[in-house]
């Protein structure tokens, strides 16, 4: 599931430098979505991808919510 925000901000730095408290309602929703859809018992994952290096493809900050099996360690 992805929690996007309506308004634009490019990636996670942009978002964080605005100091709107927008971040922290991304991260709000993003544990909504994960009780919702029953992973937040079992245990979930919040992505940002950040950079081109960092896997972003799309110009417009958004969240990753990942569950519903164990997450191996190191990503990617």
């Amino acid at each position: 599931m992805l929690v996007i925000p309506r308004s634009h901000h490019a990636d996670l730095a942009e978002l964080t430098a605005a100091g709107d408290g927008l971040l922290a309602e991304v991260i709000e929703q993003a544990h909504q979505v994960a009780t919702v859809t029953g992973v937040a018992d079992t245990g979930y994952r919040v992505v940002f991808n950040t950079g081109q290096e960092g896997g972003q493809t799309v110009q417009h900050v958004h969240a990753h919510v990942l569950g519903g099996r164990p997450m191996t360690w190191p990503p990617g």
